[in-house]
């Protein structure tokens, strides 16, 4: 099986050392100058240290050749750019199985990766081409480090997601398989808004107890936009919802929640990202998924109230304050 892994970042490396342990592997970065220092140093210096590439990874900036050859193409591309990779990919490889492992929204669309994946790759079901994701709790710099780590799988095809899922299931990386791209797309988007939040909490020195009911009633925020799409429910309880949430709102590698954070300290939007050095898909998304729901009763109180801090300048105290202050509800 060969692969081709798009995106040099560092989730995207991190998969294709992965991947490179049993399967000869390609690793595409649009940047020459990047390219050229990765094959120096036989690692990813500027995204994930110094951690060696196996030999069987190749390292090329041309797309046509990276793509020549290969049985599947694992996009980890941010998701501002997915599209347009579809579409390149398509010009010059129309049979391979394409797996993304981006998640977020598409800016000004508002679309998940699996609408973008449906109208620029096509209906799988009339190709017999399909699609798919591989979601879940995953930090680069600890998978690279062969720490044990677990993902979700979901592709269009029962057949196709046991094939992919098998290159992936090696050494630390344990795979479950799914058919729900819905849900794993929706989980991945949208936990990246609620860590921001939990970052602001944090970075505000709200505590445990706080952390713990936005991570939960952010978990209901998700579940209701993914039932809206016609995603399985069971899928939020799993690796590519909750525990892809739990993850990204606590754990020290975590963009989004430093967003957040720093957030919290005064720090302006602009000079974190700037700083940060990678994209923090969360800041996006937000207001994707608000002009989403506009027109529908979906109620999502915490990725609004994010929004607001983001785009609006609302103080994050502010926003947590009015968080507590809504009137009382079920709980559904």
């Amino acid at each position: 099986m060969k692969i081709c892994v798009l995106g040099a970042g560092a989730w995207g490396t991190a998969l294709a050392i992965h991947l490179a342990k049993l399967h000869p592997t390609k690793l595409w970065a649009r940047n020459s100058g990047q390219v050229s220092g990765m094959k120096k140093a036989q690692s990813n210096p500027l995204y994930l240290g110094d951690f060696k590439f196996p030999p069987l990874l190749e390292i090329s900036n041309d797309f046509n050749l990276a793509l020549s050859d290969i049985d599947l193409i694992v996009c980890a591309v941010p998701t501002s750019g997915f599209r347009q990779i579809l579409k390149l990919i398509n010009e010059v490889n129309q049979t391979a199985l394409v797996i993304w492992a981006n998640k977020g929204l598409e800016q000004g669309s508002a679309k998940l990766p699996h609408e973008i994946a449906f109208e620029e790759l096509g209906d799988p079901m009339k190709t017999n081409r399909h699609w798919g994701v591989v979601s879940g709790p995953s930090f680069a710099a600890e998978l690279v480090r062969s720490l044990p780590t677990a993902l979700t799988l979901a592709s269009t095809s029962k057949e196709t997601t046991i094939i992919a899922a098998n290159i992936f299931h090696h050494h630390n990386l344990r795979v479950y398989t799914s058919q729900d791209v819905i849900g794993a797309s929706v989980g991945g988007a949208l936990k990246n808004v609620i860590a921001i939040a939990s970052g602001i909490s944090d970075g505000m020195g709200f505590g445990n107890n706080a952390r713990a009911a936005l991570i939960t009633r952010g978990l209901a925020e998700i579940s209701r936009f993914g039932a809206h799409l016609g995603a399985n429910q069971e899928t939020f309880s799993g690796l590519a919802g909750s525990g892809d949430l739990v993850l990204t709102c606590t754990g020290e590698y975590s963009r989004n929640r430093e967003v957040g954070i720093q957030l919290a300290k005064g720090q302006p939007l602009k000079a974190i990202l700037k700083n940060l050095g990678h994209v923090a898909e969360g800041v996006f998304t937000a207001t994707e998924v608000i002009r989403r729901i506009d027109k529908t009763e979906i109620e999502m109180p915490i990725t609004s109230e994010v929004n607001n801090v983001l785009q609006l300048g609302k103080s994050p105290k502010e926003a947590v304050l009015d968080l507590l202050g809504r009137s009382i509800k079920p709980e559904d």
